[in-house]
């Protein structure tokens, strides 16, 4: 694990560096989750295997630093992996995001076009709104969810992972030790979106661009209508939205095979 510091914040956004073949690949999370826990299963494998892989965790979450006086925005969270893509000296990239990383991705992407010559987008958001969790957490006030919210939340995802879960299994090894205030106040930058909206960035970026499904979350309208904009839509099998932990295998080959078209 290593540490990158923002003096502005006086704390440390820490990645994990794996060496390898360029063009690298950056690697970013979901809400409550971390790219250190999530990613690792995935990169290993033969598909994945052998490029320089950077995994972040965002500030919040992982093993970052959880600065109180960040904003926590899809347009902050960008900032700081661009930040780091430049102490990186990283430069055409690929970037893999992952859910809220996928929004986190897209927005970097808009705003530096440079960094990245190709994007996979993992059931990232695309509109402005509230998804299920986001929509559970921003319904507290950022005070009562510091308060009670988080608590509640995470024995939530406790006891769906004690039912048999294996997704929230995994989630709740994240959910617990992220920031309670880095979780509500991402939530809500989820829910507002950018503007341009994230799918209208997707859409209009000149690069090649993927949108990854979980098998069980099809079928889906966004499967035909981002194939119409120019975006390819790949499906993870035998997964859901936690794709990583429920088919890792199945999202190596997946999103290794259709990257390496690209290079």
């Amino acid at each position: 694990m290593k540490s990158f510091l923002f003096k502005r914040w006086n704390a440390f956004l820490r990645y994990l560096d794996i060496p390898g073949n360029g063009p690298a690949r950056v690697y970013l999370h979901g809400l409550g989750c971390a790219a250190s826990a999530d990613f690792p299963q995935v990169i290993v494998h033969p598909q994945l295997s052998g490029y320089r892989s950077v995994l972040v965790d965002f500030f919040g979450f992982g093993f970052s630093d959880r600065p109180k006086d960040f904003g926590y925005s899809l347009e902050n969270h960008a900032q700081t992996v661009a930040q780091l893509m430049d102490y990186l000296q990283l430069r055409n990239c690929a970037v893999v995001g992952h859910s809220m990383g996928g929004s986190v991705a897209i927005t970097l992407a808009a705003q530096r076009p440079n960094l990245l010559s190709v994007l996979v987008v993992a059931e990232g958001n695309l509109d402005p709104g509230a998804g299920t969790i986001s929509a559970e957490i921003t319904s507290y006030s950022e005070e009562d969810y510091i308060r009670r919210g988080h608590a509640t939340l995470l024995q939530e995802v406790i006891q769906e992972a004690l039912e048999g879960d294996a997704g929230m299994a995994a989630y709740a090894t994240t959910f617990h030790i992220a920031s309670p205030h880095a979780v509500h106040r991402s939530a809500v930058g989820l829910v507002k979106g950018t503007q341009p909206t994230m799918r209208e960035r997707l859409v209009q970026l000149s690069i090649p661009k993927a949108y990854v499904f979980g098998e069980h979350n099809l079928p889906d309208p966004d499967q035909d209508r981002l194939t119409r904009d120019g975006v390819t839509v790949l499906v993870v099998p035998q997964a859901g939205h936690a794709m990583m932990e429920e088919n890792p295998d199945g999202f190596a080959r997946v999103v290794g095979s259709w990257l390496e078209e690209q290079f």
